[in-house]
């Protein structure tokens, strides 16, 4: 199951579960949109490619 990390690992900007505002690597390093932009789309740890985390429903459940 995907990490819901809670703020941004670069300015430490909370980042809600259900929002679709956070931006993560392959290995689920995860920044704020601002971050992400100011990086031009690039995790500074590993290299790889941020993309928008999808959200994460509020009393959902991993079985659907």
């Amino acid at each position: 199951m995907l990490e819901m990390r809670g703020e941004c690992e670069r300015c430490a900007a909370g980042l809600p579960a259900e929002g679709r505002d956070a931006f993560i690597c392959s290995y689920e390093c995860t920044f704020c949109k601002a971050c992400a932009d100011e990086m031009e789309g690039r995790c500074p740890n590993c290299g790889g490619e941020l993309v928008r985390r999808p959200a994460r429903e509020r009393g959902g459940s991993a079985d659907g």
